[in-house]
């Protein structure tokens, strides 16, 4: 284990953790915080800002990068992100990454597990804290529900990866409320605000640290809709968001393309 805390094998709970003085979050979409507009900056936000934002309130000093990209395959994180991240030398580093891999049907979750062990091997050679996650529950998506077995067998490799490791473990797949399409964006893949939300306040409870919500808690009720309703909704989605998708798969594009990192160097929470 870290010498930072002890971690409950049953929550996935870190107890007595000290300050981190500076963060650095890789990974993708889900790390950028695609679903969640910061309307004050015109960036996305995500769950890896609202953590910031609470270590930031432990620490005056703190400093926070992040350098993920949306559309992002492991292997371009791996080989682009986690030397910049041990450049910075931070305390605390946050690697989620695969998901875009998973969705392939050549993807390999052995193979992927592998190098992602990997990556996180390489930050905690450096002394720093690591964060993995699972995926989260996917039954409700009609997209992501398409790589349920690969998903499962990639969050079971995560979690050995994060025993052997001594890194923290986010176990994103026990959070019920995630399964839940409120949780979602419109494009039913991303998490919205009060998804991003959620994920923020497990970090924090896993690291030890007061969240801004209580995860745990239910969903208001959803309105009530009409069948005709839902299947215009469907069509919509399938107009704006899986046909898009579909074509970019198709001519090998992503939405990453000539994206740069929102916050590519340490500095303080703003």
């Amino acid at each position: 284990m870290s010498g930072r805390a002890q971690q409950d094998a049953a929550t996935g709970v870190r107890r007595g953790t000290s300050r981190w003085r500076s963060y650095v979050a890789l990974g993708d979409s889900f790390t950028e915080g695609v679903g969640d507009p910061d309307p004050a900056t015109g960036q996305e936000r995500g769950w890896a800002d609202r953590l910031a934002d609470v270590l930031a309130r432990e620490d005056p000093g703190f400093r926070y990068a992040n350098l993920a990209v949306r559309g992002l395959l492991l292997d371009r994180i791996v080989r682009t992100q986690v030397p910049e991240a041990v450049a910075m030398a931070p305390d605390l580093v946050s690697v989620c990454a695969a998901g875009n891999d998973l969705l392939r049907p050549s993807a390999d979750p052995d193979a992927l597990a592998e190098r992602l062990e990997g990556a996180v091997a390489t930050l905690r050679a450096t002394g720093a804290d690591v964060l993995v996650f699972t995926g989260f529950d996917t039954r409700e998506s009609p997209l992501l529900n398409l790589i349920g077995k690969r998903l499962a067998s990639m969050n079971d490799h995560i979690r050995e990866i994060a025993h052997r490791q001594s890194a923290y473990l986010v176990d994103l797949w026990v959070m019920p409320p995630l399964s839940d399409m409120r949780a979602r964006a419109d494009d039913r893949l991303h998490l919205n605000p009060g998804g991003h939300a959620r994920v923020a306040a497990r970090v924090c409870e896993v690291l030890g640290l007061p969240p801004d919500v209580d995860w745990h808690a239910p969903w208001p009720p959803a309105p009530s809709t009409t069948w005709r309703h839902r299947r215009l909704e469907d069509a919509r989605w399938a107009r704006e968001y899986l046909w898009p998708w579909v074509q970019r798969r198709a001519q090998g594009r992503s939405t990453g393309d000539d994206r740069v990192a929102k916050r590519p160097r340490l500095a303080p929470v703003s």
